[in-house]
Order: structure tokens, then sequence, then C-alpha cells
């Protein structure tokens, strides 16, 4: 049996929709590495497709991407329940265009893909094809190959574990982005009276070594502790990186403000953050796992819209 001809407007087709498949991998999986992994393995799929039976390239592709994630993220769960310390997603750079939309920009926020990773994989991908790119039941019922019913179920149940565990609040951009800078001022600057300013009561820092680097195994928890932690930044050796050596960069990362820290050869680790509805930094991601950093250091920017 012959194989379909690649054809110049099956490039183009596969193209037009390379942004959506990746966005769409990548909140399931919440790693970028596996995301672009299963969008070559949906261009593979796609080359090999019979062109007769795609009405819609875009239904089609879909369906390809959420299927090959829903399994990729099946395969990696064990892995995943057993990391050495807390599981974070793996950061991205983003550009300022993604957070013009709020819902765009909290669609991927670190804090999101965090309460994602406590759904099946089932109820994940049909979250995210429903709340974050708005595609109907029975659109996502054929993307998941499952009855119109199971996939409103689905929704709701992730819908309501989501709202539960992730209020959404409005801090604009600029506010979000002056916290930030202040925050790092502050860090670096070893002014924990500044920080006890602009950190929530409660306040929690997850830290991600993954057991290759040095890192809290448990969440930092509390606005004293978290503070004190911050405020040794400035004067403390990391990685064996003095504090001369280290650079900090605030840039765009998973669509709202963060921070690179790059040593002389290499990007150490990020840090990305939450907010109250006062407008406090309620949550800080800080991910330091070398393999976790790849797609940071390779400084491509990507549109999760």
């Amino acid at each position: 049996m012959t194989q379909p001809q690649q054809t110049d407007a099956d490039q183009l087709a596969f193209q037009q929709y390379r942004t959506l498949l990746f966005s769409v991998a990548y909140r399931i999986l919440g790693t970028a590495a596996d995301a672009e992994d299963v969008v070559q393995d949906a261009w593979l799929k796609w080359s090999a497709a019979e062109r007769s039976r795609v009405a819609d390239p875009k239904s089609y592709l879909t369906r390809i991407i959420s299927n090959l994630a829903m399994e990729r993220l099946r395969s990696t769960r064990h892995q995943r329940e057993t990391y050495v310390g807390p599981w974070l997603p793996e950061p991205i750079l983003t550009g300022p265009d993604t957070a013009d939309g709020v819902a765009t920009a909290d669609s991927v926020s670190m804090a999101l893909l965090v309460v994602l990773e406590t759904l099946s994989p089932l109820e994940r991908a049909v979250f995210v094809l429903k709340e974050v790119f708005a595609f109907s039941h029975a659109e996502i019922a054929e993307a998941v190959e499952r009855s119109e019913a199971a996939v409103r179920q689905a929704a709701h149940r992730a819908r309501e574990h989501v709202q539960a565990r992730r209020p959404r609040f409005t801090a604009d951009r600029a506010h979000r982005r002056d916290v930030t800078e202040r925050f790092l001022a502050a860090a670096t600057g070893g002014d924990i009276n500044t920080l006890m300013e602009l950190l929530s009561p409660d306040v929690t820092l997850w830290t991600d070594g993954g057991g290759k680097v040095r890192q809290a195994l448990k969440p930092v928890i509390g606005l004293e502790t978290v503070a004190g932690w911050f405020a040794a930044l400035g004067s403390a050796t990391y990685q064996g990186i003095g504090p001369g050596e280290m650079r900090a960069e605030l840039t765009g990362i998973n669509g709202g403000p963060g921070v690179v820290f790059r040593g002389p050869d290499r990007v150490v680790a990020t840090m990305t953050f939450d907010f109250d509805p006062e407008g406090r930094i309620a949550a800080i991601h800080n991910v330091a796992n070398p393999d976790k950093l790849h797609a940071v250091t390779g400084g491509t920017r990507h549109d999760v819209s």
C-alpha cells in the first residue's frame, strides 16, 4: 500500500495550526519538550493521513494532538509521582502579547498548570480544549474520542476542581510587573522589610530541583520564613556561583512577569509568581532542575494563544 504523497498544501495546513497544536499539548503535558515531541508525532500522522478522509484539518489535527498528549501524560504519571521534591511544570518564555489577554495568560501560568496536574488526563484535555480554546462539547467529544455526555461530565468535574483550587484574581500586568521588579530588587539587596510588604501572609514557595540540584524538598510556607529565605539570596553562593557572578533578568515566563537567573555559562533557575486579591505575592514557583531549563536556555519565545 502506497503512502499518501506529502504536498506543499499539506505542509502549509500543518504550519497554520502548529501554534495551536503546541499550545494544546503544552497545557495538557506541562513540559515543552514533551509538547514538541507530540507535535512532531502529529506531523508524522498528518503526513501519512489519507486526505480524502480529512474534511476539517483543524479538527483532525486537534484530535491527533489531544490523544497523543493524553497518551504521553499517562506514560509519565509514575515518573512524576516518584519525583524528588515538588514537581513543577517546565517554564517557557512568552512574549508581552500573551499577557494582553488575562484569560490566555492565566491559562498558561505555573499556578494553573500545577492545578491541572491533579486532573486525570481526560479531564485535563477536556478542560484545556473547553476553557482555554473554547471548543464545543461536540468538537471535544470527537477530539478525545468519547461521547458528548462523557465530555460534559469531565468538563464539569474539571472546572469545579480548578475553581476550588485556583481562584482567579485580576491583578493587572503593570501591577504584577511592578511587584516583581520590587521583589527582585529587595531580594538581591537583602531588604527584608520590603519583602515582608510584598508577600502575602500565607505565601508559599515551591522549589523544583528534581534531585539534580539542592532545593527545598517541601513547600516553604509563611511570610517570615519565605522573606528570610529571599533576603539571604543576594549574599549566598548557589550551585557554585557567587553573588557577584549571578545575573537576574526580568522577562516574560508562562504568560506573566518572571525572573531568569543566569550564571557565567548557564541558566540556573527561573522564578514565577502568583498574586492574591490585594496584589501581593501569594505563591512563588522556582524551577532549578537543569533538565527543565532547556526551553528557557534556547531563548525561543512561544506564542501560546
